[in-house]
């Protein structure tokens, strides 16, 4: 077996996934690693990188050892950043090729087969993309200090703050601060310990129990639920102000949030093509054959089924 091999790497802050075809695009096996957000520690996100690879390796039933004849597609959440990029390409690495671009990239050619249109991906942090004529328009996905809105991490943030005011007596002892309170053993100290060291995944993993109350109609959790909402309906409005003709939604969090969009905004939804590791998939091909016209990307997209 010497025919090249491509995979398509999806990374983001709690996990990766990776994906395997052959050269005549046939699907040979997935695996999943760990995080793998471009501004980690360079080391860990190449090891979660290799972990999916081996993982869809394994499940392709080849040895680890064929990677090096894979040409590898990463779209990693924090892509954006060069100087975090350059880190993570001076690590060791089995492939025949790399191609790195943002996670949002990867699920835009995944979803739109590299045709004009935006994706916002809303999972443990938050990213938009339109390209419309070549032209890339990122919004929000600048780290979840400053940006990422309608993520899993601004929500479960915004559900402790929320939490503490309750605490305070600034605001009601609804029934979910009561819950998040009891968590931490209803003690302030354990919410600002918690803090000092929680990252993304941390904060979204309150996310389930927002959307949970969200579902029976609780004041806090349907202030939550909507705030996060009209975050999106602020990116998604810029994203087609920039000229794309629809919008997929991605990420744990795209259906929740889009019941809760103004129904102009929902009328320019649409279902994508494929997901992030068939766009990090077609990077790879497209870096494999060099440069590559848009007609030919639409064709690779139609062969791949996106």
């Amino acid at each position: 077996m010497t025919d090249a091999l491509f995979i398509g790497i999806d990374g983001g802050g709690t996990t990766c996934r990776a994906r395997i075809r052959n050269a005549a695009g046939a699907l040979l096996g997935e695996g999943v690693g760990g995080p793998a957000n471009v501004r980690l520690d360079p080391a860990l996100v190449m090891n979660s990188i290799l972990g999916a690879s081996a993982a869809a390796a394994q499940a392709a039933g080849l040895a680890e050892g064929h990677l090096n004849r894979a040409h590898a597609g990463l779209g990693l959440a924090g892509a954006n950043l060069k100087s975090a990029c350059a880190r993570l390409l001076r690590e060791p690495h089995p492939f025949a090729s790399v191609t790195l671009e943002t996670d949002a990239y990867a699920a835009w050619l995944g979803a739109h087969g590299g045709e004009d249109g935006a994706i916002l991906i809303m999972g443990t942090g938050s990213c938009g993309l339109a390209v419309v004529g070549g032209q890339q328009f990122y919004v929000s996905g600048w780290g979840a200090e400053v940006s990422d809105e309608a993520s899993g991490m601004s929500i479960g943030r915004a559900a402790i703050r929320r939490t503490l005011w309750a605490y305070d007596g600034r605001a009601a002892r609804t029934p979910l601060a009561e819950a998040i309170l009891g968590y931490f053993g209803g003690s302030a100290e354990q919410i600002v310990a918690f803090a000092t060291q929680a990252g993304a995944a941390e904060y979204g993993r309150f996310v389930p129990l927002v959307l949970e109350h969200a579902g029976r109609r609780e004041p806090l959790a349907l202030v939550l639920v909507s705030e996060a909402a009209a975050d999106a309906a602020r990116i998604i409005t810029r994203l087609l102000d920039a000229g794309a003709p629809s919008i997929c939604l991605l990420g744990g969090l795209a259906g929740p949030l889009s019941e809760w969009l103004p129904p102009p905004l929902k009328a320019r939804l649409s279902a994508p093509r494929g997901d992030a590791m068939e766009g990090a998939l077609l990077m790879a091909r497209q870096a494999q054959a060099g440069a590559v016209p848009k007609e030919a990307i639409r064709a690779q997209a139609m062969r791949a089924g996106l």
